[in-house]
């Protein structure tokens, strides 16, 4: 993905991370500023901080993008404070607090409310600022189709900068010598990052040709909904100053706080790991590995991850060194392995090093499976929709692994089901979800599995 849609979502993030943890600061400090005479300090604390949290997912409470007006803020704000003023009221009743001040906890609201409100429409208009200002974070649209309501989107992009869109072209459908392909080559040499069409001027070969293109090549796809028929797809609806816009893919950890709900559990997870086992494991195996065949402690290779960028993923040397490891997976019986390496395959202890990846931010504790930069290469070209995995980071362990696609690719089936698995699990996130994938990764290394060699 081109470096300046990633400038842009990254300083939205950090916004919305950083807004994110002002709130939980002033809903646990102005606590003290009344006198509520609450005996439960820590449960209270904890009481009103998973509440703040659980109904901001619930609400989407930090989902704010550029297109998104000031009322919608203002009905987040209510919906927001709504709920949490019933649930702060909740806690007297839960755990007979009879002594709670009700006059200082509506107090403690309402400066809550009016402190928050007041924050979370600068950084609103903070962000609308520097979008309008910083032109270079802009992201490259295009559109496909001319009707009046391409005309208003087109519109809206040229006078609506604060929503961060740069339009650059706009194709006819039905003009005679339109081809897709010319199309396509223009999105990817111009690093176009999203692209509109209006479903009532293409054919539905068209769609499917252009939902594939954007799948394969990791662009975004929206449509303007002058069709009927597109409604009976599982699709998003947006507004951009009143246009409808559908989108094809909802992303769930491209909601800020979803990020930083699994940004936070990768940190704490790989911090117990590195701390808890690699502190003493490596030391250990470093001498073992050694002892049966010279060669580094670290295998080191290249993978690709978020937005198809490489990185360096780390693991437990398990082979003798060889020429072919960057190009050629492990097999059943595969000569380059190593005893030690066999034990530490069979138990994926060769991936520990990986929980270095998570805190360095290259990867997750759970999603898809990193692949060599060969293996991306030679699957994005025959793999329908393989890129899509790579909207999210990659994991130590993910959802297709655990449901028995693991190691070695030996049939087509193997990477077809995988990128099944994978395209789900992005698709349906949720902190449950990696928890599950985890246990039931635990449970597996218990039971042993045919794939791990």
């Amino acid at each position: 993905m081109p470096e300046i849609y990633s400038n842009q979502t990254s300083f939205r993030f950090l916004a919305h991370y950083m807004s994110f943890l002002v709130d939980l600061l002033i809903v646990n400090l102005f606590v003290y500023f009344f006198p509520l005479q609450f005996e439960l300090p820590i449960l209270f604390h904890c009481y009103i901080t998973l509440a703040w949290l659980l109904i901001s997912l619930s609400i989407s409470f930090y989902r704010i993008f550029p297109y998104t007006k000031v009322t919608q803020v203002l009905r987040l704000l209510a919906r927001q404070f709504f709920f949490y003023f019933l649930i702060l009221y909740a806690f007297i009743g839960f755990f007979k607090q009879p002594s709670m001040s009700r006059l200082a906890l509506a107090q403690y609201a309402a400066l809550v409310f009016f402190s928050i409100s007041i924050i979370k429409l600068i950084i609103y208009f903070l962000l609308l600022s520097y979008r309008e200002k910083f032109r270079s974070s802009l992201q490259n649209v295009v559109i496909i189709g001319k009707n009046k309501k391409t005309d208003q989107l087109i519109h809206v992009f040229n006078t609506r900068k604060d929503y961060g869109y740069n339009f650059l072209k706009q194709f006819f459908p039905n003009e005679e010598g339109f081809d897709l392909r010319q199309c396509f080559e223009y999105i990817v040499s111009n690093n176009v990052n999203e692209i509109y069409c209006s479903v009532s001027e293409l054919r539905n070969s068209e769609i499917v040709e252009i939902i594939n293109f954007a799948d394969n090549n990791l662009k975004t796809l929206k449509f303007l909904p002058d069709n009927k028929n597109i409604y009976a797809k599982k699709l998003k609806l947006e507004y951009y100053d009143y246009l409808p816009i559908l989108s094809l893919r909802d992303i769930p950890l491209h909601n800020p706080i979803n990020a930083f709900v699994k940004r936070s559990f990768d940190i704490a997870f790989s911090l117990v790991m590195v701390f808890g086992v690699l502190i003493w494991l490596t030391p250990l195996l470093a001498i073992l590995i050694r002892l049966e065949s010279k060669g580094p402690l670290f295998f080191v290779q290249k993978r690709t991850g978020l937005d198809n960028k490489e990185f360096y993923c780390y693991k437990f040397r398990s082979m003798a060194m060889n020429k072919d490891a960057d190009r050629m997976q492990a097999g059943k019986n595969d000569m380059r392995v190593t005893r030690i390496g066999k034990f530490i395959r069979k138990t994926s202890i060769d991936e520990l090093p990986q929980f270095y990846n998570v805190l360095f931010g290259n990867m997750s504790v759970v999603g898809p499976r990193p692949h060599m930069l060969k293996h991306t290469d030679e699957y994005a070209s025959k793999v329908d929709k393989y890129m899509v995995r790579h909207f999210i980071k990659p994991g130590i362990t993910g959802l297709a692994q655990v449901r028995g696609y693991r190691g070695e690719i030996e049939r087509d089936s193997d990477i077809q089901n995988r990128i099944k698995f994978d395209i789900f699990y992005i698709e349906n996130w949720s902190f449950l979800l990696d928890l599950k994938i985890i246990v039931q990764t635990v449970l597996n290394l218990f039971k042993g599995e045919d794939k791990a060699y």
